[in-house]
């Protein structure tokens, strides 16, 4: 038996077998992150803390994406007013993201189409598992509209590929296969197209037959391990990204994306 809870830009489902669900539900914007979508991740994610039948999470994006960052035709819609919208914006992500790796049930974050920006990306780097289509694609992003990462991405990602193929993920933006993910360390495992669920709620039914305390305990001291914690980094991430937002290159590069056209950066 299935409950959902809520409605709007995301949805949960809680399953008898101990499964949750979390859907991102914004298909029509490539589950584009808005304030008032970010809002509701953390109301459901706040939701599978308080629900101690919980043994498993699973996030996946409706539509075409599972998610494509930041909803850039919002930011770029902002103008001058954009700092405020994305410290907002950047405040409700953090939360919602350090919410994700305090949850003591485990995490699986099933990709397909797009995962990019901090959104998308972030959401994968806080997650325990990753499986990902073949066709899946994954990206940063942040750069290439003038900003910084964030959710907690200059951490976790480091942690999961290292320190050389960090810098050029981050720094030289490429879009990854699934497979090149994969063999940089970033996912769990790589399916056939047309198989992420079958394998995604297999993965979840596994976990959640565990013994649910010694699984929350692992999980705590694994994350607790990276250096000073995600959490201590997401103040300067918050911190850079709405400073950058405010600059004439970080308006160019939203244009840029949304007019299909390369940017040109001058340093302002």
């Amino acid at each position: 038996m299935r409950r959902l809870v809520g409605s709007g830009p995301v949805l949960l489902d809680l399953e008898d077998d101990g499964i949750a669900r979390i859907r991102l539900n914004r298909p029509e914007a490539a589950n584009g992150m808005s304030v008032p979508f970010l809002r509701a991740l953390h109301e459901v994610v706040l939701r599978c803390h308080g629900e101690p039948d919980v043994r498993a999470v699973l996030i996946t994006g409706e539509g075409k994406h599972f998610c494509a960052g930041g909803d850039v035709k919002t930011f770029a819609a902002k103008g001058e007013r954009l700092p405020d919208y994305l410290r907002e914006a950047t405040a409700w992500l953090q939360i919602a993201t350090s919410a994700l790796i305090q949850l003591r049930a485990p995490v699986i974050a099933a990709v397909h189409g797009f995962a990019a920006g901090g959104g998308g990306f972030g959401l994968v780097c806080a997650a325990d598992f990753v499986i990902a289509e073949r066709s899946a694609r994954f990206m940063s992003g942040a750069v290439r509209v003038g900003m910084a990462p964030d959710a907690g991405v200059t951490v976790t990602l480091t942690q999961l590929v290292g320190l050389r193929k960090a810098m050029e993920i981050l720094l030289a933006n490429p879009t990854l296969t699934a497979d090149e993910a994969a063999e940089a360390g970033l996912l769990t495992r790589v399916v056939p197209d047309g198989q992420l669920l079958k394998e995604s709620y297999a993965l979840a039914r596994e976990l959640a037959a565990n013994a649910p305390l010694a699984m929350a305990a692992t999980k705590r001291l694994v994350w607790g391990g990276l250096g000073g914690g995600v959490e201590a980094r997401l103040p300067e991430e918050a911190r850079t990204v709405a400073e950058l937002s405010g600059t004439a290159d970080s308006r160019e590069g939203l244009a840029a994306v949304l007019e299909r056209r390369p940017a040109v950066y001058k340093g302002r």
